[in-house]
Parts: structure tokens; C-alpha cells; sequence
């Protein structure tokens, strides 16, 4: 076993021994997002993760990465865009010290989720510490776990409540031969619409993007693909080109959060099908073709939760000023009784006693 796994193994053992909470970390870039530690954790140990890390098979032409959960994501990113390739579910970083453990853990997703899919959906594998220091391996060759559930993809956004991410194989994906974004002056309702309709066309659309900006709003539109591919595109669409430079500092501020939108102290992620019209729930930004959208306001959680609810959808709280402000329930929606059940099975089978990041996900477990 190698060392860093053993000395983390060590720190459950311990752990387990003292009744104490462990409180799964890496770059602490993500720390904002899920419901705070409860304050009865002030005894909990902290588990870092970064002394782990280092990509452990890395083949290009085998369209897969493997590494150590500590090691920092734009390392990774730099060592696939020197071959060409690139994370296709376009992961944010919030920060430069990000890990590609806390990537899968918070399994968020950019822009480019719209065209290419979530962080489960590139999770080959993985392999997971336990409450009982014991070392799962998932994924890949490995079968899935007794309770018949394929856990390597389920980690993805699971916030380390079944255990700490030791290492974890992940897909990725050439980089397009062009990249070209346009841009209209439009409202939310036509933006919603005309997103929508292109959805069954096959056009090169990578990430979608619409605003309030300007007299009615704007929506950017990224196309990537082959050449051919994108003039085609540009010729069906029309709407203005946006400068190279210009677009590529767009998308990765939008990735990042670094747009003046995103500036509010209260930020409200609703995830619903992509032609749901619009919510009318204050300023919004919204992406993945509708399906995505940011609410740049102080809402009153049941309010808008029951709007998420009615459109078939859910509402996160993803920022607020204060840790401890919570809405009932945690700022994650409520889970599904079908959801909640799987969720303690697998619990039950990983970390019977709580001691992994609890409530981090799922208030009271």
C-alpha cells in the first residue's frame, strides 16, 4: 500500500477509535458549496488530501487519465491540453490550488456540460477509502459492490459522504479542431426558445450561454468541431462573431464565476429541463441550453424550490454570505424518497457510523 494511503488509512482507524467526525478536504477551493459542518464537529479530524497526488497512467491514445485524488486539476489540464486533449465536461476550478478528487467529489460541471454530459458520465473508475480504513476499488475492470450500483459514477457530486477518493480514472476528450462563438441581442424568452429548438439539429453547439445585458439580453453561443462543421453552422445561424480572445476569456470567466453576475451575496442554481419558459425569479443567467439556471437573489427557499418542483426541476442554494444560513433541509433540494433510500443503502454499506463529511450532503447523515 502506498504510504500516503496508509497514513490516511491510519487517520480513520483513529478516528473510529475516538468517535470523532472526518472532514474530507483538498484545495479547500469548493468549501462554499454544501451545507456547513455541524458546530458538534469542532472535534473532527481534518483529512487533507493533497499529499496525495501524481498521475498514475496517463496513455493519449487510450482516451483516459488516471490519478491520485490530491492532485491539482490544472495539472492535469496542462498535461492533457499538451497532448491535445481536454476534460470535456469543462470543470470549474474556483481557484488554483483545485484537485481533481474535490473535482469529482463536488461534481460540478461548465459550460460544456450542455454538449458532452456531466462529471459522472466521464468516471470510469475509482477507488475509495472507507470508514473501515479499507482501501475499494470500483469501476473499470472491478464489479460493482453488492448493492448492485456502479459507486464510481455515484461518487460524482456525493460531497466525500461515503468515504475519501483515493484515485480516480476519468475519460477525456480530444480538443475541436475550431472553436467559434456567436452572439445575438435577444430576450430570455426567444433565447429559451431558439436554444431549445436547436437541440434536435445536428449542429456543432458546445455551450450556450444568455444574460441580461443591454437593452433586452444577450445570448453566446459556442460552437466546436470541424472547420466544415462550423462554417456550416455559422451560415444557418447567423448572429455576430465574437473575437477569439474576447470568447475565450467569456467562457472561462462564466466556468469560474468570475462575471460581475455572479458578484451577489445570494446564488441560486435551478437545474430543470431545458424548455421550461421562464421562472421570473430575479436576475438570471442561464446556460447548458436552458437547462441551467443561475438567480442572483435572496429567495425564499420554499418560493423557489416549489418552482423548481413545478418545472420538474430542483433549486441549490450555491452561495450565500453566511455558512450557517440554511434553508429547511440544507441548501441542497430535497431528495426524492426513492433517492433517500439509495443514498442510505450506500451509506449504510460505506460509513454506517456517520464519520465521513457528515451533513455535508445530506443533512443528518
Amino acid at each position: 500500500m502506498k504510504y500516503e494511503i496508509a497514513q490516511l488509512s491510519e487517520q480513520v482507524l483513529a478516528a473510529r477509535a475516538s468517535f470523532r467526525p472526518i472532514l474530507v478536504s483538498g484545495g479547500n477551493t469548493k468549501s462554499f458549496y454544501g451545507n456547513p459542518k455541524p458546530e458538534s464537529n469542532d472535534e473532527a479530524i481534518s483529512m487533507d488530501m493533497r499529499s496525495l497526488r501524481g498521475v498514475v497512467n496517463y496513455e493519449p491514445s487510450e482516451l483516459v487519465i488516471t490519478a491520485y485524488a490530491g492532485t491539482p486539476l490544472q495539472e492535469i489540464m496542462d498535461l492533457l491540453d499538451a497532448s491535445g486533449q481536454m476534460f470535456a465536461f469543462d470543470p470549474p476550478s474556483f481557484g488554483q490550488h483545485a484537485t481533481v478528487g474535490g473535482c469529482v467529489s463536488a461534481g460540478l460541471s461548465g459550460p460544456g456540460r450542455y454538449s458532452a454530459g456531466a462529471v459522472k458520465d466521464f468516471v470510469l473508475g475509482a477507488h475509495l477509502l472507507d470508514a473501515q480504513g479499507r482501501v475499494l476499488k470500483f469501476g473499470g475492470e472491478v464489479m460493482k459492490n453488492v448493492a448492485g450500483y456502479d459507486v464510481s459514477r455515484l461518487l460524482a457530486g456525493s460531497m466525500g459522504m461515503f468515504g475519501a477518493i483515493l484515485q480516480v480514472s476519468l475519460k477525456v476528450a480530444p480538443k475541436p479542431l475550431q472553436i467559434c462563438t456567436l452572439e445575438w441581442e435577444i430576450d430570455q424568452a426567444r433565447s429559451l426558445h431558439m436554444c431549445h429548438s436547436l437541440r434536435a439539429q445536428p449542429l456543432p453547439v458546445n455551450a450556450t450561454a444568455w444574460e441580461s445585458i443591454g437593452h433586452a439580453g444577450r445570448l453566446r453561443m459556442r460552437l466546436a468541431g470541424a472547420p466544415a462543421a462550423i462554417q456550416s453552422a455559422r451560415a444557418k445561424l447567423g448572429g455576430d462573431v465574437v473575437a477569439d480572445d474576447v470568447a475565450r476569456t467569456y467562457w472561462e470567466d462564466l466556468r469560474e464565476q468570475r462575471l460581475s453576475f455572479f458578484t451577489t451575496p445570494y446564488l441560486w442554481r435551478i437545474a430543470v429541463a431545458p424548455g421550461t419558459p421562464e421562472l421570473d425569479l430575479g436576475p438570471t443567467l442561464i446556460e447548458w441550453g436552458g437547462g441551467q439556471r443561475w438567480i442572483a437573489a435572496n429567495c425564499d427557499p420554499a418560493e423557489i424550490r416549489a418552482v423548481a418542483e413545478t418545472a420538474q426541476g430542483h433549486a441549490t442554494l450555491f452561495r450565500r454570505p453566511f455558512a450557517n444560513e440554511l434553508p429547511e433541509h440544507g441548501v441542497f433540494h430535497p431528495l426524492r424518497p426513492e433517492v433517500m433510500n439509495v443514498i442510505r443503502r450506500l451509506k449504510q454499506e460505506f460509513d454506517p457510523k456517520a464519520v465521513f463529511n457528515p451533513g455535508r450532503l445530506v443533512t443528518g447523515i
